[in-house]
């Protein structure tokens, strides 16, 4: 059903009619975004800011998100088998590394940075995703299936992020009479 069927025939012939029609340059640029030497560090700094800032539970959080990632997807991977688009003998191209790398990275990193840039995170996601695609490295399925399974390792980044407080008590700000 994965790899065969009218869906995967429709995700083909959107794929075809999308590969190289932008530079190749600028798309695998824009794949490569998902990289983890390009995201990685990008998250590990936002741990960092957020460590010190008293935030080492939301940094924990977001640290097991992205460990979480090649958990859920090399084993979906192995088991669809799924060709890539320009490559029909290498299998495990579903779903997409990258985009779930992105993903989870951009958006672990704005949470614990500034909610304001989870604009940005979305941005740098589907940047990525349509390089990928673009550039012929996965099919459109791909980079869907890979937001569709990261959104629930996101669960509880946001949810330290909206409820966590400084990790530390706070100071006692009452003046003494």
């Amino acid at each position: 059903m994965l790899v065969h069927g009218p869906l995967v025939r429709l995700d083909e012939r959107l794929s075809r009619s999308l590969v190289d029609t932008v530079p190749r340059g600028l798309s695998e640029a824009a794949s490569g975004l998902g990289d983890m030497s390009v995201a990685l560090p990008v998250l590990a700094c936002a741990m960092l800011y957020a460590v010190r800032r008293g935030r080492r539970a939301a940094a924990l959080w977001a640290g097991l998100a992205m460990a979480l990632v090649p958990l859920l997807v090399v084993p979906l991977k192995l088991w669809t088998g799924r060709p890539g688009p320009l490559e029909p003998w290498a299998h495990g191209y579903y779903p997409s590394g990258h985009t779930a790398t992105a993903m989870v990275a951009y958006a672990g990193a704005a949470l614990l940075v500034s909610r304001r840039l989870l604009p940005l995170a979305g941005l740098l996601t589907a940047v990525t995703a349509a390089g990928l695609v673009l550039r012929g490295f996965h099919w459109p399925l791909d980079v869907l299936a890979s937001v569709a399974l990261c959104l629930p390792l996101l669960r509880w980044p946001v949810l330290a992020a909206r409820y966590g407080r400084a990790d530390r008590p706070p100071s006692d700000t009452t003046e003494s009479t």
